[in-house]
């Protein structure tokens, strides 16, 4: 199985070449020996990259920032987990800042989040907070805007029966994680698996 590695660090958005070329452009304002060494940094990413199936993406934080990879298939209620999202989903997100380009389809990174609700949950949304089966999650207020101070959809306020076949995922780490409560629910067969941290910071 080749190892997918994530990461919630929060960099400058872009696929992983992307962001490379545009430390070289910027390189090339300095020394040449900071040139230099992007450049090998870059090549190294690269062939990495490329000779070994591994991904680097930046994912929203719902875990502290680090480098996680993929570990397992089985998904429980509280993991932190690798997923996709569906196409129409990842294409708003794209559209608005709130994911990158990566892997998935439609051109976007997989995401990063905790698995809060599974078939069969009561999921409950509320301005103030959000509630599975009646537990309440600290840090989960619903956000109205956006951080460009766009207006934020959100699913329904009330009770939502999780269906067969889907997953709600949160990210309530971080306060600007876009996650279920704004997207909903999307299947469990986007889910990746289980992803542990490599190294944190």
């Amino acid at each position: 199985m080749i190892s997918t590695l994530y990461s919630t660090a929060e960099n400058p958005a872009g696929s992983l070449t992307q962001r490379i070329h545009f430390q070289q452009l910027e390189g090339a304002r300095g020394p040449i020996g900071s040139m230099a060494g992007i450049a090998i940094a870059a090549a190294v990413l690269i062939a990495v990259s490329n000779a070994f199936g591994v991904l680097i993406s930046n994912t929203d934080s719902a875990a502290p920032a680090g480098v996680y990879r993929v570990v397992a298939h089985g998904i429980e209620r509280g993991e932190l987990v690798a997923a996709c999202l569906p196409i129409t989903i990842a294409q708003e997100g794209l559209a608005h800042g709130y994911l990158r380009t990566g892997a998935c389809a439609g051109n976007a990174e997989p995401v990063g989040k905790i698995v809060g609700a599974l078939p069969g949950d009561s999921v409950e949304i509320e301005p103030g907070w959000v509630a599975v089966n009646g537990a309440r999650f600290a840090r989960s207020r619903v956000a109205t805007h956006d951080s460009a101070h766009r207006p934020l959809p959100h699913v329904a306020w009330g009770s939502h029966r999780v269906a067969a076949g889907q997953v709600w995922l949160f990210g309530f780490n971080d306060r600007r994680s876009w996650d279920s409560r704004y997207f909903g629910p999307i299947p469990l067969a986007n889910v990746s698996g289980k992803i542990e941290p490599v190294v944190t910071w």
